[in-house]
Protein backbone atom coordinates (compact mmCIF):
# COMPACT_ATOMS: atom_id res chain seq x y z
CA UNK A 1 0.00 0.00 0.00
CA UNK A 2 2.77 2.44 0.97
CA UNK A 3 6.34 2.41 -0.32
CA UNK A 4 9.09 4.83 0.73
CA UNK A 5 12.20 4.61 -1.44
CA UNK A 6 15.58 6.25 -0.71
CA UNK A 7 13.94 9.13 1.17
CA UNK A 8 16.06 12.12 2.19
CA UNK A 9 14.56 14.92 4.32
CA UNK A 10 16.28 18.14 5.41
CA UNK A 11 15.44 21.04 7.69
CA UNK A 12 17.32 23.89 6.07
CA UNK A 13 20.92 22.75 5.55
CA UNK A 14 20.60 19.87 8.05
CA UNK A 15 19.66 16.49 6.61
CA UNK A 16 17.70 14.43 9.15
CA UNK A 17 16.64 11.44 7.02
CA UNK A 18 19.43 9.75 5.09
CA UNK A 19 18.00 7.60 2.31
CA UNK A 20 15.57 5.33 4.13
CA UNK A 21 13.32 2.77 2.43
CA UNK A 22 10.34 1.00 3.95
CA UNK A 23 6.96 -0.42 3.02
CA UNK A 24 3.54 -0.97 4.57
CA UNK A 25 1.35 -3.73 3.18
CA UNK A 26 -2.43 -3.59 3.23
CA UNK A 27 -3.92 -4.79 6.49
CA UNK A 28 -0.73 -4.83 8.55
CA UNK A 29 0.55 -2.73 11.43
CA UNK A 30 4.09 -1.42 10.93
CA UNK A 31 5.94 0.27 13.80
CA UNK A 32 8.86 2.69 13.66
CA UNK A 33 10.88 2.66 16.87
CA UNK A 34 14.04 4.40 18.03
CA UNK A 35 15.30 7.18 20.28
CA UNK A 36 14.00 10.74 20.24
CA UNK A 37 15.45 12.60 17.27
CA UNK A 38 16.12 9.44 15.26
CA UNK A 39 13.91 10.62 12.37
CA UNK A 40 10.69 8.68 12.92
CA UNK A 41 8.30 11.62 13.09
CA UNK A 42 10.08 13.43 10.26
CA UNK A 43 9.45 10.37 8.11
CA UNK A 44 5.74 10.50 8.94
CA UNK A 45 5.61 14.21 8.21
CA UNK A 46 7.19 13.67 4.79
CA UNK A 47 4.69 10.92 4.00
CA UNK A 48 1.82 13.24 4.96
CA UNK A 49 3.13 16.19 2.97
CA UNK A 50 3.94 18.32 6.01
CA UNK A 51 7.66 18.59 5.24
CA UNK A 52 9.22 18.28 1.76
CA UNK A 53 11.28 15.32 0.65
CA UNK A 54 14.69 16.51 -0.56
CA UNK A 55 14.93 13.41 -2.74
CA UNK A 56 13.49 9.91 -2.98
CA UNK A 57 9.97 8.72 -3.69
CA UNK A 58 6.81 7.97 -1.71
CA UNK A 59 4.05 5.95 -3.38
CA UNK A 60 0.59 5.10 -2.08
CA UNK A 61 -1.49 2.51 -3.93
CA UNK A 62 0.98 2.81 -6.80
CA UNK A 63 0.53 6.58 -7.11
CA UNK A 64 3.47 8.94 -6.55
CA UNK A 65 2.55 11.24 -3.62
CA UNK A 66 6.04 12.66 -3.08
CA UNK A 67 5.73 16.31 -2.03
CA UNK A 68 2.00 16.42 -2.67
CA UNK A 69 0.08 18.83 -0.41
CA UNK A 70 -1.20 17.58 2.91
CA UNK A 71 -4.86 17.96 1.94
CA UNK A 72 -4.27 16.03 -1.29
CA UNK A 73 -2.75 13.17 0.69
CA UNK A 74 -5.68 13.13 3.12
CA UNK A 75 -8.09 12.89 0.19
CA UNK A 76 -5.99 10.04 -1.21
CA UNK A 77 -6.74 8.02 1.93
CA UNK A 78 -3.98 8.72 4.48
CA UNK A 79 -4.83 10.29 7.83
CA UNK A 80 -2.48 11.08 10.71
CA UNK A 81 -3.34 11.14 14.39
CA UNK A 82 -0.68 13.71 15.35
CA UNK A 83 1.78 13.82 18.21
CA UNK A 84 0.37 15.81 21.10
CA UNK A 85 -3.22 15.13 19.92
CA UNK A 86 -3.77 18.66 18.53
CA UNK A 87 -7.53 18.73 18.98
CA UNK A 88 -9.35 21.99 18.23
CA UNK A 89 -9.59 23.22 21.85
CA UNK A 90 -12.50 25.67 21.55
CA UNK A 91 -14.62 23.34 19.45
CA UNK A 92 -16.80 20.68 21.03
CA UNK A 93 -16.08 16.98 20.88
CA UNK A 94 -18.75 16.55 18.20
CA UNK A 95 -17.38 19.45 16.17
CA UNK A 96 -13.90 17.92 16.28
CA UNK A 97 -15.30 14.63 15.01
CA UNK A 98 -17.14 16.44 12.23
CA UNK A 99 -13.85 18.05 11.18
CA UNK A 100 -12.41 14.56 10.75
CA UNK A 101 -15.01 13.92 8.04
CA UNK A 102 -14.44 17.27 6.33
CA UNK A 103 -13.29 15.71 3.04
CA UNK A 104 -16.26 13.34 2.83
CA UNK A 105 -19.54 13.91 1.00
CA UNK A 106 -21.16 10.48 1.44
CA UNK A 107 -24.31 9.75 3.40
CA UNK A 108 -22.67 7.51 6.01
CA UNK A 109 -21.12 10.17 8.21
CA UNK A 110 -23.90 10.05 10.82
CA UNK A 111 -23.61 6.28 11.21
CA UNK A 112 -19.82 6.52 11.40
CA UNK A 113 -20.18 9.15 14.11
CA UNK A 114 -22.38 6.77 16.11
CA UNK A 115 -19.77 4.04 15.62
CA UNK A 116 -17.09 6.34 17.04
CA UNK A 117 -19.24 7.25 20.04
CA UNK A 118 -19.88 3.54 20.62
CA UNK A 119 -16.17 2.75 20.35
CA UNK A 120 -15.26 5.61 22.72
CA UNK A 121 -18.16 5.97 25.21
CA UNK A 122 -16.39 8.79 27.05
CA UNK A 123 -16.72 10.93 23.92
CA UNK A 124 -20.48 10.47 24.00
CA UNK A 125 -20.45 11.66 27.62
CA UNK A 126 -18.32 14.68 26.59
CA UNK A 127 -20.11 15.31 23.28
CA UNK A 128 -20.86 18.99 23.84
CA UNK A 129 -17.82 19.75 25.97
CA UNK A 130 -15.00 21.92 24.61
CA UNK A 131 -12.22 19.61 23.52
CA UNK A 132 -9.60 21.69 25.30
CA UNK A 133 -11.20 20.85 28.66
CA UNK A 134 -10.88 17.07 28.19
CA UNK A 135 -8.18 15.10 29.97
CA UNK A 136 -5.09 14.01 28.06
CA UNK A 137 -6.43 10.49 27.63
CA UNK A 138 -9.82 11.74 26.48
CA UNK A 139 -8.15 14.06 23.97
CA UNK A 140 -6.13 11.13 22.61
CA UNK A 141 -9.30 9.10 22.13
CA UNK A 142 -10.86 12.11 20.39
CA UNK A 143 -7.84 12.51 18.10
CA UNK A 144 -8.00 8.82 17.16
CA UNK A 145 -11.75 8.96 16.53
CA UNK A 146 -11.37 12.17 14.52
CA UNK A 147 -8.77 10.47 12.30
CA UNK A 148 -11.04 7.46 11.77
CA UNK A 149 -13.93 9.74 10.75
CA UNK A 150 -12.04 10.37 7.50
CA UNK A 151 -12.40 6.65 6.67
CA UNK A 152 -8.67 6.43 5.87
CA UNK A 153 -7.14 3.46 4.11
CA UNK A 154 -3.90 4.09 6.01
CA UNK A 155 -3.99 5.30 9.64
CA UNK A 156 -0.80 6.94 10.89
CA UNK A 157 -0.28 7.32 14.64
CA UNK A 158 2.52 9.59 15.89
CA UNK A 159 3.38 8.98 19.56
CA UNK A 160 -0.18 8.19 20.73
CA UNK A 161 0.89 7.37 24.30
CA UNK A 162 2.99 10.52 24.79
CA UNK A 163 2.45 12.13 28.20
CA UNK A 164 -0.27 9.73 29.33
CA UNK A 165 -0.58 7.76 32.57
CA UNK A 166 0.26 4.03 32.39
CA UNK A 167 -3.39 2.96 32.63
CA UNK A 168 -4.31 5.27 29.74
CA UNK A 169 -1.31 4.03 27.72
CA UNK A 170 -2.71 0.51 28.05
CA UNK A 171 -6.11 1.76 26.88
CA UNK A 172 -4.50 3.42 23.84
CA UNK A 173 -2.70 0.20 22.98
CA UNK A 174 -5.94 -1.76 23.23
CA UNK A 175 -7.65 0.80 20.99
CA UNK A 176 -5.00 0.52 18.29
CA UNK A 177 -5.24 -3.27 18.54
CA UNK A 178 -9.00 -3.03 18.03
CA UNK A 179 -8.55 -0.75 15.01
CA UNK A 180 -6.09 -3.30 13.58
CA UNK A 181 -8.63 -6.09 14.14
CA UNK A 182 -11.12 -4.13 12.02
CA UNK A 183 -8.76 -4.52 9.06
CA UNK A 184 -7.25 -1.03 9.05
CA UNK A 185 -3.69 -0.57 7.84
CA UNK A 186 -1.56 1.18 10.47
CA UNK A 187 1.79 2.95 10.54
CA UNK A 188 2.80 3.61 14.15
CA UNK A 189 5.54 5.71 15.72
CA UNK A 190 5.70 5.06 19.45
CA UNK A 191 8.28 5.70 22.19
CA UNK A 192 6.81 2.80 24.17
CA UNK A 193 8.77 0.25 22.15
CA UNK A 194 7.40 -2.75 24.04
CA UNK A 195 3.82 -1.78 23.18
CA UNK A 196 4.73 -0.89 19.59
CA UNK A 197 6.48 -4.21 18.91
CA UNK A 198 3.66 -6.16 20.53
CA UNK A 199 1.17 -4.52 18.15
CA UNK A 200 3.37 -4.62 15.05
CA UNK A 201 3.38 -7.22 12.31
CA UNK A 202 6.68 -5.68 11.20
CA UNK A 203 8.93 -2.95 12.55
CA UNK A 204 11.87 -0.73 11.63
CA UNK A 205 14.50 0.54 14.07
CA UNK A 206 15.71 4.10 13.39
CA UNK A 207 19.05 5.51 14.52
CA UNK A 208 20.34 8.94 13.49
CA UNK A 209 18.08 9.22 10.44
CA UNK A 210 18.75 5.73 9.12
CA UNK A 211 17.03 2.35 9.39
CA UNK A 212 19.49 0.01 11.07
CA UNK A 213 17.28 -3.02 11.68
CA UNK A 214 13.97 -4.40 10.43
CA UNK A 215 11.92 -7.53 10.89
CA UNK A 216 8.74 -8.81 12.45
CA UNK A 217 7.63 -7.33 15.73
CA UNK A 218 8.55 -10.59 17.46
CA UNK A 219 11.99 -10.67 15.86
CA UNK A 220 12.83 -7.17 17.08
CA UNK A 221 11.45 -7.93 20.53
CA UNK A 222 13.87 -10.84 20.84
CA UNK A 223 16.86 -9.06 19.28
CA UNK A 224 19.46 -8.60 22.06
CA UNK A 225 20.42 -5.03 21.11
CA UNK A 226 16.78 -3.92 20.90
CA UNK A 227 15.95 -5.63 24.18
CA UNK A 228 18.86 -3.91 25.92
CA UNK A 229 18.47 -0.42 24.45
CA UNK A 230 14.70 -0.07 24.12
CA UNK A 231 12.94 -2.74 26.18
CA UNK A 232 14.86 -2.43 29.46
CA UNK A 233 16.21 -5.98 29.64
Amino acid sequence: MLTVSDLHVSYGPIEVIHGISLEVKEGECVALIGANGAGKSSTLRAICGLVPAHSGQITFDGQDITNKSGHTIVRAGITMCPEGRQVFPRMSTLQNLAMGAYTRSDADQASDLEDMLDMFPVLRERAKQAAGTLSGGEQEMLAIARALMARPRLCIFDEPSLGLAPKIVADVGATIEKIKSLGKTILLVEQNSAMALRLADRAYLFEAGEIVLSGTGAELQSHPEVAKAYLGH
